[in-house]
Formats: structure tokens, C-alpha cells, sequence
């Protein structure tokens, strides 16, 4: 007697309105540009990663996440006064392994989230610490006290930040 046990975990990918990633893009870039300005503390947040984290999550396919990473950080790069590239390049690496992360888990639990969102923040600054020390020869610090409270501050959004988003997907 043959026993088969099936334990094919079926993950729904997500899908969302025309323009609706566009907008929340958009949105998310322009506020990371102006709300600095008149609150010096919204500096430490990085919602154009956080927008990258979770539509690579959600939609759960590794080359729609790198696009969707390197289409936000090259927007981001030509925001900034950072050299073009830096965010294109960080952002693109967490948009491919966030959408892989995404395709073998669920990742729809605010604790998952949150430590996924740790990760992902850091993983973003190992790539732009590298690139800045490999590329531009640059000696960048990796861990400072300013990085881990903007990672906890940052995934602590994304737990608040994520739910609303998620009211965005087609049902």
C-alpha cells in the first residue's frame, strides 16, 4: 500500500488596480522628500524601501521585485544627492530576495513582517556600505546605534504600514 502525502502549500499571489503600484510609488517618494523638511525625525525613515519590501513580498515573483527595487531606487537616486546608482542597486538586491522570500513563505503576519522588514533594512545597508567602499572607495560604517533604531523604527512601520496597503489588493 502506497501512501502520498501532498503537502503542495499553494501561496496567492497578489494582484492590485492599474496604477495603483505607480501611485503608492509616487506617494511614497514624495513624502520621503518632504517630510524631512518640516520634521527632521521623518529622516529616518525609508519608505521607498519599505514600498519596495512589500510589494516584493506580495506579488512574490523574483523579477517583478528586482524591477520594482531598481525602478524605486533609481527614482530615489535622482531625488537625492546620493551618486546614481547607490539606491538603484541596494534596492534592486531587496526587491529580488524580498519577492523570493515571499514565493516559499507567508509572509502576511505582522511578526514575520516586522523581522522581515529588520532584515530586508539591513540587507539594504550591506549593499549600499559595499557599494560605497568597493565602487567609490569610500570607508562607509556599517553598524552605528542610528542604523539599528531606523530599522526598528522602520519595521515598526511597516507593521502599521503594510495593513493599509493591503486594503489596495483586488479581492
Amino acid at each position: 500500500m502506497e501512501i502520498h502525502a501532498s503537502y503542495d502549500q499553494h501561496i496567492e499571489v497578489h494582484k492590485y488596480y492599474a496604477g495603483t503600484i505607480f501611485g503608492v510609488v509616487v506617494l511614497a517618494l514624495a513624502l520621503e522628500a518632504v517630510l524631512p523638511v518640516y520634521f527632521r525625525s521623518a529622516a529616518i525613515l525609508e519608505l521607498p524601501l519599505l514600498i519596495t519590501i512589500y510589494f516584493g513580498l506580495s506579488r512574490r515573483n523574483p523579477s517583478s521585485g528586482l524591477l520594482l527595487g531598481m525602478a524605486i531606487g533609481l527614482a530615489q537616486d535622482s531625488l537625492g544627492h546620493t551618486p546614481f546608482g547607490m539606491y538603484g542597486i541596494a534596492k534592486t538586491a531587496v526587491g529580488f530576495v524580498a519577492s523570493s522570500f515571499g514565493s516559499r513563505i507567508d509572509v502576511d503576519h505582522p511578526i514575520s513582517r516586522f523581522l522581515l522588514t529588520f532584515v530586508f533594512f539591513h540587507l539594504h545597508n550591506a549593499v549600499l556600505v559595499l557599494t560605497d567602499r568597493i565602487l567609490l572607495g569610500q570607508h562607509e560604517p556599517y553598524l552605528e546605534m542610528r542604523l539599528i533604531i531606523a530599522s526598528l523604527v522602520n519595521s515598526v512601520v511597516a507593521v502599521v504600514l503594510y495593513p493599509l496597503l493591503d486594503r489596495l489588493r483586488k479581492t
